[in-house]
């Protein structure tokens, strides 16, 4: 007598048959396509905006620190060149008043070999390399980046209130009495979709040269504009910077006042 087996095996424990689990894949797959499509734009949008705040941003952290750098130039030294794609200028140091008149160690401007005069007020700091400027107009005869009025300071140390200096005397007295510590010249420069600060180069050096670092990458246009008012004792620069990523550009204007009085 052939006998029968029965499976002891409990039905809660059967596993999917090969149909339910394509079935159940296939519907995976719609609600997934379809959650997709509804987020996809809001998604999108997400990161435009975090593409835009990011484009926004390093422009405007670049724009700041020009015109931070132009705010604190010596007057009359800002210059723009390579048909506005770039701006330099005289960084100054530090600053104070000389003494012209006696008691004390006053400068004495048509003594040509007196080269030291008193500090009115606090000391400055002044650094090997540095240079002492009196009264730059930035035309002929008081230029600084041609050295009518730049004389090498021998003077070194934290608050001098003895200032010397080596050269020529000073062709012009400052009405106010004011002159200048400075150090070698600084450009900004757009050039091969980049802007580059540049410091550190002799006067009469073109950059790039000296030491470099990129502000900005990505730029798609760049022009600065440089306009003295009409007094010449104040002037307005424009700078004006694009960059561009994924196809989204961000533009953006800042307009500096700085003060020519030297």
């Amino acid at each position: 007598m052939i006998g029968h087996h029965r499976s002891t095996a409990p039905i809660g424990h059967r596993g999917f048959t090969l149909v339910e689990a394509i079935v159940t894949i296939v519907l995976t797959g719609i609600l997934v396509a379809a959650v997709a499509v509804f987020l996809r734009v809001p998604v999108q949008g997400y990161l435009d905006v975090q593409r835009r705040a990011d484009l926004t941003d390093t422009a405007d952290n670049a724009l700041r620190r020009i015109a931070r750098d132009l705010r604190q130039a010596l007057p009359n030294s800002i210059q723009v060149t390579g048909g506005g794609s770039q701006i330099q200028f005289i960084p100054i140091k530090a600053a104070g008043r000389y003494r012209e008149t006696a008691p004390g160690n006053s400068l004495d401007f048509a003594d040509p070999v007196d080269t030291s005069f008193d500090v009115i007020g606090p000391g400055v700091d002044i650094a090997a390399g540095d240079f002492l400027v009196i009264y730059n107009l930035g035309i002929t005869g008081s230029d600084a980046y041609a050295g009518n009025n730049r004389r090498t300071a021998t003077s070194t140390g934290a608050g001098v209130t003895a200032v010397t200096f080596s050269g020529a005397q000073f062709p012009f007295a400052s009405p106010a009495r004011r002159f200048q510590v400075v150090g070698t010249p600084a450009s900004y420069i757009c050039s091969g979709g980049l802007l580059t600060r540049y410091w550190n180069y002799a006067y009469g050096v073109t950059p790039p040269a000296g030491s470099s670092a990129v502000l900005a990458s990505n730029v798609s246009a760049c022009q600065f504009a440089y306009a003295t008012g009409i007094t010449a004792q104040n002037a307005l620069v424009t700078l004006q910077l694009a960059i561009t990523r994924d196809n989204e550009t961000v533009s953006l204007v800042y307009q500096v006042h700085v003060g020519n009085v030297p």
